[in-house]
């Protein structure tokens, strides 16, 4: 009986020349679209922006006006996202390399972020308003710069630790092969901060839908700011009672998140990858669709040869033959100029520091005695809260960062949903959660400290889940060789590795908890008005009331808790990351 014939499984010619012209011509087109649609919508920003102000904008009940709502506030978000990345690397950069302003540098920084966002609320909105008169532009940029300081200070607080635990044969080498500032830069130490900066930028991007709300609609005194997006239409649904609103805005908001995911931070993270510092191939890599479409476009790929490439080359090229004149030259005293606009410069900030203080002073003799210690009784209740909500967090976060940091595949299911649970507003579910605590005999005393846990559990996930991922592929192989107990590879292996990224998780998930008091001690429930004795609750109310001497008295209390503990805990810990847990060999 003869053998029946075999079917041929290899791709035939013509079929081979259909997907080697047509897939990279649906690339191509592709991105096309995307670039039609990304000036399309540079063009309808700008002409809103550029229109008069309307600052108390009615916010439609209808579902109809959620794709525009949405577009405003992923726009208000990107901008802000875009300036925060920038500020973090200018500013870790500069506290890293700087040994006379570090330690001012990061006790300013710890103080900033956290600081609530409604503290800044009436120097950055009239501020803007004043800046940029006649114009949408400047209510628009004063709730762009209330989402920045949402966003930026884990961003900033991940480069610097990053740049501090920079392994020291790498730059030893950087030195050997004579690297100038600008390459050590952008071949050294941007690439191995990439790792913690991308997965900081997905908790940044989701503090900033947390914040939504807080900063698309808000009360200043008597001046009311509403501006059309997605956190305006859930907070004014929420307030109403709207059902309907709140599940259409919902829905709305978990389909962004997830195409954000997909689009956007599923191929950076693939592409961060091969920043891992390791001494052997890693058996395996991140993969992503979108990551490979595009590096086999042929219109990027000719973009990026015809403009990025040789633009490179060039500076480059003229960097190193600076770099070689300025070996060649012989050194020079510093000249005395440098030194007298450093002298003026001083003086300017100390004269301008002075000027603000002098008035925050007389600003403050309106406050009471009894003021002041209601304040202090409600920055102990704050306090309290606060360390509740990171034991509560760290106790889960930790090991569920790890396992999703070490197995890829629990990672493709966990990371989206982390993303959309961290995305997601919880000012938008706390009015539920409220109303079953006080069904269930709790308050807001307990509701404030679950509110506090869902906004900031997800800075020591999203680290730890950095730290997991950039643990050396031949450490976990060594400790599989040796045949490590369960308690051993914690002990030598995993906990020195994240440890760096935990310190980090730790510090901006302290502070924002702090951040998040405003809106956990003090909520607005349909007619009401529910609050409890907290630090955030009186920063709050101030706000509403338009008491300035209160909220700055209020924002100077938490300022000085934040250092003392800055002092106590944060700095000790940092240091310890830099010297006895950095990856050297």
């Amino acid at each position: 009986m003869s053998e029946p014939p075999r079917l041929n499984r290899s791709p035939t010619l013509s079929r081979s020349l259909v997907l080697e012209r047509t897939w990279p011509f649906f690339l191509d087109l592709s991105v096309a679209a995307c670039g039609l649609a990304l000036f399309y919508a540079v063009l309808r920003i700008a002409q809103y922006w550029m229109g008069h102000p309307v600052p108390a904008i009615a916010i439609s009940p209808s579902a109809k006006m959620l794709p525009l709502y949405a577009f405003y506030s992923v726009v208000r978000i990107v901008v802000a996202y875009f300036l925060s990345l920038i500020f973090a690397v200018a500013y870790g950069y500069i506290a890293a390399y700087n040994p006379r302003a570090e330690a001012f540098m990061i006790a300013v920084l710890d103080i900033l972020q956290s600081i609530p966002v409604l503290s800044f609320l009436p120097s950055v909105m009239l501020a803007m308003v004043s800046l940029i008169p006649g114009r949408q532009l400047g209510i628009e940029l004063g709730a762009i710069v209330l989402i920045f300081t949402g966003q930026v200070w884990n961003m900033a607080f991940s480069f610097y630790a990053s740049l501090k635990s920079l392994p020291r044969e790498l730059r030893e080498a950087a030195n050997v092969f004579r690297f100038t500032a600008w390459q050590r830069f952008w071949q050294l130490e941007l690439p191995y901060s990439a790792i913690g900066l991308v997965w900081n930028s997905m908790v940044s991007v989701a503090g900033g839908w947390f914040f939504l709300m807080a900063c698309e609609m808000f009360v200043l005194g008597d001046r009311d700011f509403r501006l059309p997006g997605l956190g305006s239409y859930l907070q004014t649904a929420a307030s109403t009672g709207d059902n309907h609103g709140m599940l259409w805005g919902s829905v709305t908001m978990i389909l962004i998140i997830v195409a954000t995911d997909q689009l956007v931070w599923r191929p950076v993270i693939a592409w961060a990858d091969k920043f891992k510092f390791e001494q052997g191939e890693s058996t395996s890599r991140k993969t992503s669709p979108i990551l490979y479409a595009l590096r086999h476009s042929n219109a990027l790929g000719w973009l990026r040869q015809a403009t990025f490439a040789p633009l490179s080359e060039r500076i480059y090229a003229s960097l190193a033959r600076r770099q070689r004149e300025l070996i060649a030259r012989p050194i020079h005293e510093p000249r005395k100029r440098s030194r007298l606009a450093a002298v003026v410069l001083i003086a300017a900030v100390t004269l301008l520091v002075a000027f603000a203080a002098f008035r925050a002073i007389e600003l403050l003799r309106h406050v009471h005695g009894a003021e002041v210690l209601e304040l202090l009784k409600g920055a102990g209740a704050t306090f309290l809260r606060v360390n509740a909500a990171l034991l509560i967090a760290s106790a889960w976060t930790i090991p569920a960062g790890v396992a999703i940091g070490f197995h890829p595949r629990l990672a493709r299911i966990a990371q989206p949903l982390a993303q959309i649970a961290a995305s997601y507003p919880a000012t938008a579910i706390f009015p539920i959660l409220l109303i079953a605590l006080v069904r269930w005999g709790g308050g807001l005393g307990i509701g404030s400290v679950a509110l506090m846990l869902l906004g900031t559990q997800w800075y020591i996930l999203f680290n730890v889940i950095a730290g997991a991922t950039a643990i050396p592929s031949d450490l976990k192989e060594v400790a599989q060789l040796f045949h490590f107990s369960q308690w051993q590879r914690w002990k030598i292996v995993i906990l020195p590795g994240i440890f760096p990224y935990l310190v980090t998780g730790l510090v901006t998930a302290s502070g924002g908890a702090w951040n998040a008091s405003i809106v956990a001690e003090y909520f607005h429930l349909k007619d009401q008005t529910l609050q409890t004795l907290g630090l955030g609750a009186q920063i709050s109310a101030a706000s509403d009331h338009g008491q300035f001497s209160i909220l700055l008295l209020a924002t100077i209390i938490m300022s000085l808790m934040v250092v003392t503990v800055n002092r106590l805990v944060w700095r000790p810990m940092y240091r310890l990351a830099e010297t006895k847990f950095r990856l050297d060999t």
